[in-house]
């Protein structure tokens, strides 16, 4: 096997980094185009529908985390046939879970806008970009697999390539659906409907040789082996959800104490997201360095993994606090012009000065959890968690306002580091 060493690290993570750096971008544009319509019904359709179609998507996340694991281990054990299978069997998952959103568009779309309500004008225009956009459900959850695959064997280059390639297609197409044929809504639709299968056509080519090996695995469908795949992926499924839900809650508690604190909360979880883009291509270096020397049997390569990329995830974190508090008003003022929302920003932003810092720890050991596939110890260090969370959120805000849901979120990172960390040495030994 290769030499751990901070040049693979980086290898694997800055690619991760850059990719990220993407994502925001695409919603920019979107917006941007869309806006030049002049109709404030076609940018608010455009947002609504964005965002039921990202809540939907959400849910399937854990095939990206399931196969890295799984992928990274079999690729350890040398096992190629293995490498393929893992794959397939998450691509067929996701084909089967695009065909049924396909399939109950009609009751789906009716519970969301009844969830979250909108003008007629609006509804209707969101209904036609949904209607256009839900057909490429496959393929977008279907990159979530291809993805963890390439993380898995190393191959973040492609990640990052796969990213370029379907948000420059879709930024291409944007403007010329939407501002030279005047498609307006739909144009977008049509748009981010395109470069989804055109990121899962390159996706599945670069994929090719693995899947062409996975026919000689052994037990391609074997119930042990689907037994194994449903497992790590429903204990990843239910960690997530316990995490959204947390994040929801202090979104609806700050509600609570008024409109301001509520922007200002809003504007400081960007902080949060940019902290999440910097630090997730170690936590992602993790999940292949540790899964493939789970795969080859060697803990002394477990933990050299473990600590080489939490070093780098922890300098990450120590650079993303210092960045927060020299340029943090800054960074504040270019997200809102509010002079009340930024004076409030600026009393809490002390906590997101912490943030990375406390939650470094949590967020590489998933990575390293996620790589020896040890979900199950991820679910209940996360259940234990949300107790945590839920008891100070109870005791704390109504004695110190919204520094107390701060301290609550905090208190979320900080359990879940110390309960995975306890468990720690189960890395280890599921390498022995």
């Amino acid at each position: 096997m290769s030499l751990l060493t901070h040049r693979r690290v980086l290898q694997i993570a800055v690619p991760i980094v850059l990719s990220n750096l993407t994502v925001p971008l695409l919603g920019l544009v979107d917006t941007g185009v869309v806006g030049q319509l002049g109709q404030p019904q076609a940018i608010g359709a455009v947002g609504i529908g964005a965002i039921i179609l990202t809540s939907i998507y959400w849910v399937f996340g854990f095939l990206r985390m399931g196969t890295s694991g799984l992928v990274a281990q079999a690729h350890g054990a040398g096992d190629a046939p293995e490498v393929g299978a893992h794959l397939l069997r998450a691509l067929a998952i996701a084909a089967a879970a695009g065909l049924v959103f396909i399939a109950l568009q009609a009751p789906i779309f009716w519970a969301a806008f009844r969830l979250a309500p909108a003008s007629d004008a609006v509804e209707a225009l969101a209904r036609d970009y949904l209607a256009i956009r839900i057909w490429g459900a496959p393929a977008t959850i279907g990159l979530y697999a291809i993805t963890g695959w390439l993380i898995a064997v190393e191959r973040t280059r492609a990640v990052l390539a796969l990213q370029l390639v379907q948000n420059g297609l879709n930024v291409a197409l944007d403007v010329w659906f939407v501002l030279g044929l005047g498609l307006g809504v739909a144009g977008v639709a049509w748009a981010t409907l395109i470069a989804e299968l055109s990121g899962v056509a390159l996706g599945l080519w670069l994929a090719r040789h693995v899947l062409g090996q996975a026919r000689r695995a052994a037990g391609l469908w074997a119930r042990d082996r689907l037994t194994r795949l449903a497992r790590v992926n429903s204990d990843i499924m239910i960690r997530s959800v316990l995490l959204q839900g947390c994040m929801t809650s202090f979104l609806f508690l700050g509600a609570g104490q008024g409109d301001v604190p509520l922007a200002a909360n809003q504007v400081l979880l960007q902080f949060v997201a940019l902290t999440a883009y910097a630090l997730d291509g170690f936590a992602f270096a993790a999940e292949s360095l540790v899964g493939q020397a789970v795969g080859a049997r060697r803990p002394d390569r477990v933990r050299r993994a473990s600590l080489l990329t939490s070093a780098w995830g922890l300098g990450g974190a120590v650079v993303m606090g210092l960045v927060f508090i020299v340029a943090g008003g800054a960074i504040i003022d270019l997200l809102t012009t509010s002079d009340a929302v930024r004076q409030a920003a600026r009393i809490y932003l002390p906590w997101l000065a912490l943030a990375p810092l406390i939650g470094v720890a949590g967020w590489m050991l998933d990575g390293i959890f996620i790589g020896a596939t040890l979900t199950r110890d991820m679910r209940n260090a996360m259940i234990r968690s949300v107790a945590v969370f839920a008891a100070c959120v109870l005791i704390l805000p109504p004695f110190w306002g919204n520094h107390g849901l701060w301290a609550a979120l905090m208190a979320l990172n900080l359990a879940r580091a110390v309960t995975m960390l306890r468990r720690y040495p189960n890395a280890e030994a599921a390498a022995a």
